[in-house]
């Protein structure tokens, strides 16, 4: 199988209410779409999101390393080789990421598509369901509160609850409000997206710990680079600390295992570049008895039907984060991928991710409503 042809398309879709971390506040859902068709008619699908503050991608940036560097080394290429493309495309660029996956996903797909499996399936076969959180954004404490209740009336069994922005007083004040509002039936998990200082975060954990909040986890609770603090809050709170914006590659992977410097890691197709990358996190991780999340920035359907096949297919991945196409008000995939029934995702078992179609009426109308 050869590439006959790679193509990129822009897209952004509006969310229906905004999405607010300690890093950023996201309205709209832009995006850039790879389609890469075979010489023998497989088209295979990939995207990426512009995330600037965790990844330092923009939607140019990522838009000139698909087709200025990329689509050069591609066209052509054969996929049989597929390990010297993948290290062509990661050697022509430094960073870049969510580019690297966008291609990488498609990549996947059509190789997949042509052994006539499903991409989980070509990768492992481990499951075909999954159960997915829900995000609630930072706010004001009974602003959250009733989010949470309106998204755990909606079946979702557990929530992630964005803290990290001011004082660390106030993100206890939120828990507090949450749990409230809604008992001990809901399982939640922190994100502090790098907001804490790390002699803060141990204390603002213990203090959640004594107050009996039942968090299961908190995610990166300190800077990305502060691998000695974050082991200071692992080896000081009971709490499972997992590592995210600090691993982004197999190396960074490596740092923190050997080190004991979180429980967990969250691994994103946009941090890794793709799945060729995420697969080497996930095994390296096993070896080392750690289990892992896989999660994603605001993608469409596309990004995440792919780190959903993805994760489906690794057995030491225990916990997904695939909220954030329910947070867009419409499907750029009108075709295939995967399915939500609230909390529980099935993953297709139709060849390669699925998708067989995008809807270009609705991007159209996406643009003009943005632009508007």
């Amino acid at each position: 199988m050869r590439i006959q042809r790679v193509e990129t398309y822009r897209a952004a879709v509006p969310l229906h209410t905004p999405f607010k971390t300690a890093l950023r506040t996201v309205t709209v859902a832009e995006t850039l779409v790879v389609k890469i068709t075979s010489e023998d008619g497989y088209i295979g699908w990939g995207e990426a999101p512009p995330t600037h503050v965790i990844t330092g991608d923009s939607l140019a940036s990522i838009d000139f390393a698909v087709n200025g560097i990329f689509k050069p080394l591609m066209e052509g290429a054969s996929l049989e080789g597929r390990e010297r493309l993948f290290e062509k495309i990661n050697k022509s660029i430094v960073g870049n990421t969510s580019a690297k996956a966008a291609v990488d996903m498609a990549i996947y797909d059509l190789i997949s598509q042509q052994a006539n499996l499903s991409l989980a399936s070509f990768l492992g076969g481990y499951t075909n369901t999954l159960e997915t959180d829900y995000t609630v954004s930072v706010g004001e404490p009974a602003h959250m509160a009733e989010a949470a209740v309106e998204f755990a009336d909606r079946g979702f069994t557990t929530l992630k609850i964005k803290v990290g922005k001011g004082d660390p007083a106030a993100d206890i004040k939120r828990l507090q409000a949450i749990r409230e509002r809604t008992g001990n039936q809901v399982k939640l998990r922190l994100d502090a997206n790098q907001g804490w200082l790390a002699g803060e975060a141990v204390r603002t954990i213990r203090t959640m710990e004594d107050l009996g909040l039942d968090i299961e986890l908190v995610e990166q609770p300190v800077r990305a680079g502060d691998i000695a603090g974050l082991k200071q809050v692992t080896t000081n709170t009971e709490t499972p600390i997992m590592a995210d914006e600090s691993v982004f590659s197999p190396k960074d992977a490596r740092i923190v295992l050997e080190q004991r410097a979180a429980d967990l890691i969250n691994i994103k197709l946009m941090k890794g570049g793709g799945i060729h990358q995420a697969l080497k996190i996930a095994k390296l991780a096993d070896v080392y008895g750690v289990e892992c999340m896989v999660g994603s920035m605001i993608e469409t359907k596309i990004g995440i039907t792919a780190a959903a096949h993805f994760a489906a297919s690794q057995p030491n991945v225990t916990r997904y984060d695939f909220d954030a196409p329910l947070m867009l008000t419409g499907d750029l995939a009108a075709g295939g991928g995967i399915i939500y029934k609230d909390n529980v995702i099935h993953v297709p078992d139709e060849a390669g991710l699925g998708i067989r179609s995008i809807d270009w009426k609705y991007v159209e109308k996406c643009r003009e409503e943005v632009k508007g």
